[in-house]
């Protein structure tokens, strides 16, 4: 078995290459596990990964020759992480047509060109949902994208569902919630306050949480995330219904809560390094994202979230 992992230097992508090392087979297309003997690991940077089954490329996703080098001959499953984030997304609007729509669309057919098709695995995002939401958003609920990231991976989303339905992959769109806490710096996505606000005051700095405390951000921990995907991936195509979209398992939570967690977890000291500084920016995308969705397939395949915020913050503490 051949795995691509596109945006395989970051990090959601190297976790997930870690954890196939680990697991070492996947479903192939008769469900049955199949070993993995090679890991293709595509990004602008090199991964740093040092195992015989994995091979890292470094290019742009949106370049149709390095796409064609990346999907080669015998590729059985595509985990497609690679995109631009939120915010960055909605300050270069090309840039985001660019990467989050041009390169999928590479992407696919150069998947629609294998002798068979693949699995493919395309992370998109709960900013496909926009507009005034009920609280569980259905899992049929209409999509209305409130900003270009978002309308971005809603046009993948139905990509990935038309390219499934003509027999070209055998695809499934996997809703991420946002993800957090994710170690290093802070990067363009509206929503990196979430894992800024916990990160940064444990690392003994000051943190900026741009969106007011009552605001509620449906989140997931990078260990759920991960296994999220993977059991997407394995899942069979029936138990997708009529969509190849899918809701995936989180937890609700206000800023305030978050910053309520973290003294709880580490100290008043720590939790007092987080300053409420309402950036209408960032506000205005964050704020139109639906508070909790509706899992019932996702629940169905396996699929569970962390048992509370407070797992999540511990694990990272635990973890980085």
């Amino acid at each position: 078995m051949i795995v691509l992992i596109t945006g395989g230097a970051g990090f959601l992508g190297q976790r997930l290459a870690r954890r196939l090392l680990e697991l070492g087979t996947l479903a192939g297309p008769d469900r049955r596990p199949e070993r993995i003997r090679r890991i293709v690991l595509a990004d602008t940077a090199a991964a740093t990964i040092e195992d015989p089954r994995v091979v890292s490329l470094t290019g742009d996703v949106a370049d149709p020759d390095f796409v064609r080098s990346i999907v080669e001959p015998g590729t059985t499953s595509v985990f497609h992480l690679a995109a631009v984030v939120s915010g960055q997304a909605e300050a270069d609007f090309d840039l985001g047509l660019r990467v989050n729509i041009d390169a999928t669309r590479l992407l696919l057919e150069a998947c629609r060109r294998l002798a068979a098709p693949p699995r493919f695995v395309f992370t998109s995002s709960v900013a496909v949902f926009g507009g005034p939401l009920p609280t569980p958003v259905p899992e049929t609920w209409t999509l209305n994208p409130q900003n270009s990231y978002g309308t971005q991976k809603a046009i993948g989303e139905l990509l990935v569902n038309d390219y499934s339905r003509k027999g070209f992959i055998d695809g499934r769109a996997v809703r991420l919630p946002t993800i957090t806490v994710r170690p290093g710096r802070p990067n363009k996505a509206a929503s990196s306050f979430a894992s800024g606000i916990i990160r940064e005051p444990l690392a003994g700095e000051i943190a900026h949480c741009p969106v007011p405390p009552e605001t509620p951000i449906w989140v997931s921990s990078p260990r759920s995330a991960i296994e999220h995907l993977l059991q997407a991936h394995d899942a069979p195509a029936s138990a997708f219904g009529t969509s190849r979209s899918l809701n995936t398992p989180g937890l609700s939570v206000t800023a305030g809560e978050m910053v309520a967690t973290l003294e709880r977890v580490a100290g008043r000291d720590v939790a007092s390094r987080v300053r409420w500084e309402i950036d209408e920016a960032v506000a205005s995308i964050v704020t139109r994202w639906p508070a909790r969705l509706e899992t019932v397939r996702a629940e169905a395949m396996g699929m569970k979230p962390e048992p509370d915020f407070e797992s999540i913050v511990r694990a990272y503490i635990a973890g980085e």
